[in-house]
């Protein structure tokens, strides 16, 4: 790895002097925290005492050949950066910080309860993220820029995406409760069936985004054990406050995960219950027939002998004996108290 002066050197240089291919956005960060957003389809360049926050698609294939190129970047790093990968990870060298992180994606509507990666490489003079599917902190932290905030450091640009990350589940949790209050209410209404579907797809989203806040809870935290303060200044992550506001964050996604299953256990129940009545009613409609059954099975024996054979009131005399044996075993279950 080349030293610390000449790499420092290396990051200000142009990118190219071609547009980049893939490229999505491109912010360029003065010395006073300064935005500029600058146009992705120029080629990109930056000055000493600036920064830049490069935005990919990774889905571009020449994109990602492009990528291999950019100078001052660990070959790890690089791989890490371009490679199709389904956890999250977080890395450091002597002066890059590099990783995947969990975020949700968005769609037309807004924010999606699907789970996204970001892949990121940031130094000194850079920061570099990359996508295949659109995600939701990434937009947000762009409309923050556009709209004058400023950040003074490359991982200030950093927290500034992570905090979106921590909001948009903050959201997510939120418009979560809200749909378990309904579903809870109309619970205790009785309207089990319906909402039985709509409480498992709940519960498999809380369980999803509990894994990947987990995951990115447990990032920051090695990150806050193994120290940050031997990196240069400007890539000094504040660790220790994203892991306590995602730790706040997993205890909520935990509660309602909790809730969920407490309701799937209520809607059982009351499942369960309404099976036992329908039983019991089948059982008791079985028992009432069962000596009606036994009367015309002896009437249908067709054997000589049989009373009421020859009587002009034989069927009625049978048919008779059908209703008050049935009668008779409605009246001793009423007296057992069964209904």
């Amino acid at each position: 790895m080349a030293d610390s002066g000449s790499q420092s050197a290396d990051l200000h240089i142009p990118f190219g002097a071609e547009p980049l291919p893939g490229l999505v956005s491109a912010f360029l960060i003065h010395a006073d925290g300064v935005v500029e957003e600058l146009d992705v389809d120029q080629p990109i360049h930056s000055s000493s005492g600036e920064f830049l926050w490069l935005h990919f698609n990774l889905a571009n294939a020449p994109a990602c050949m492009r990528l291999r190129a950019v100078p001052g970047i660990p070959p790890e790093a690089i791989q890490l950066l371009v490679a199709k990968i389904d956890h999250q990870q977080l890395d450091t060298s002597e002066n890059c910080v590099f990783g995947v992180i969990a975020d949700l994606t968005r769609a037309l509507g807004g924010i999606a309860e699907q789970v996204g990666l970001l892949h990121f490489v940031m130094t000194d003079g850079f920061l570099i993220t990359g996508r295949r599917g659109a995600l939701n902190a990434v937009d947000a932290a762009r409309q923050a820029l556009r709209s004058g905030q400023r950040v003074s450091s490359v991982a200030g640009l950093f927290e500034l995406i992570a905090e979106h990350v921590a909001a948009a589940i903050d959201h997510l949790a939120d418009r979560l409760a809200v749909d378990m209050d309904k579903i809870e209410e109309r619970i205790l209404d009785g309207a089990t069936a319906v909402e039985r579907q709509k409480l498992g797809a709940l519960r498999r989203t809380t369980v999803r985004t509990h894994r990947q806040l987990a995951g990115l809870h447990t990032l920051f935290q090695r990150a806050e054990e193994r120290g940050l303060n031997d990196l240069p200044k400007p890539l000094r992550i504040e660790a220790e406050r994203l892991s306590l506001r995602l730790e706040g964050l997993d205890h909520e996604i935990e509660a309602l995960r909790e809730r969920a299953r407490v309701l799937q256990e209520e809607v059982s129940a009351q499942l369960a219950e309404e099976t036992n009545r329908h039983l019991r009613a089948l059982t008791i409609v079985t028992i009432m027939f069962l000596p009606p059954t036994l009367i015309a099975g002896f009437f249908g024996m067709n054997l000589k002998g049989l009373p009421f054979a020859e009587s002009d009131f034989g069927f009625w005399s049978g048919v008779s004996g059908g209703l008050i044996s049935s009668v008779a075993v409605y009246a001793y279950l009423r007296w057992l108290g069964i209904r």
